[in-house]
């Protein structure tokens, strides 16, 4: 995967201002978002999904352009065949698993082809939902809410798949277990990833080229080899930044955040 971001947004809430600046290249297939709360990480994923429009930069991936200021292009969400995972998951609560799914096939109002009610069929087993697939949300597990949103993003054959902050809703033996789910699924579909957090134990995962931000602007763009080489150990060299970003930045919850689509 080709990535190249270089974007600006001012936004407004409450009488605060927020400054995002998120620019970053690279050719790596597994992009990770690091950085303490409030440094405008899913902010910049709601940018590549075309959730959020920029003010001014561009974002092209493999040749595409999903954006440009500068030539008034700005590709809708629905066209950039981007398979998105909320924080909360934002499953339909009223849907069972099934139909949480089939929603990422079919939108509002349009029934099924027999092809498309096959492929949520052969995404529900391979994410080992099929046994559930009548409950509704609330019946089942924080794991298997997971991987149901993790269906739905997939069964679109998305070009790239973006999780925000994807484990940090689960308790810690069910993370570990879920990281290694995410990456077996990852290499199954052969699929691209930008993945936002501030663990580091996603980072050594699921890291290739981790881009660290802080307030609202990209502080640097490394690779995983390039910061283990920094200290004793990747925990160690993470934890350490993570720590003196926290020390001088103001604790900010991000300013815009996607609703759950309306089913």
């Amino acid at each position: 995967m080709r990535l190249q971001m270089d974007i600006s947004k001012r936004l407004h809430s409450r009488g605060r201002t927020f400054d995002l600046r998120s620019c970053f290249s690279t050719g790596d297939r597994h992009v990770v978002l690091f950085g303490p709360s409030g440094s405008g990480k899913s902010l910049t994923l709601q940018a590549l999904a075309g959730l959020l429009t920029p003010d001014e930069g561009s974002i092209m991936v493999d040749g595409a352009t999903f954006f440009d200021s500068s030539r008034k292009v700005d590709m809708p969400a629905r066209k950039r065949q981007v398979g998105y995972v909320f924080q909360d998951y934002a499953l339909f609560p009223h849907l069972t698993v099934r139909r949480n799914v089939a929603f990422g096939l079919k939108g509002l109002g349009r029934s099924l082809s027999s092809q498309q009610r096959d492929d949520v069929e052969e995404m529900l087993s391979l994410l080992g939902l099929a046994e559930i697939a009548g409950n509704l949300p609330s019946e089942i597990s924080g794991g298997q809410r997971q991987r149901t949103a993790l269906a739905r993003a997939l069964v679109t054959r998305p070009r790239l798949l973006l999780l925000d902050e994807p484990f940090s809703a689960l308790d810690e033996p069910l993370r570990m277990a879920m990281r290694r789910e995410v990456l077996r699924i990852l290499e199954y579909f052969d699929m691209p990833l930008v993945l936002v957090t501030h663990d580091p134990a996603d980072v050594a995962l699921f890291g290739s080229t981790v881009v660290m931000s802080r307030d609202g602007e990209v502080q640097e763009t490394v690779t995983l080899a390039q910061l283990e080489a920094r200290g004793s150990s990747l925990q160690a060299a993470l934890s350490a930044w993570f720590e003196r970003s926290a020390a001088t930045s103001p604790l900010r919850a991000e300013l815009v955040n996607p609703p759950a689509p309306d089913a």
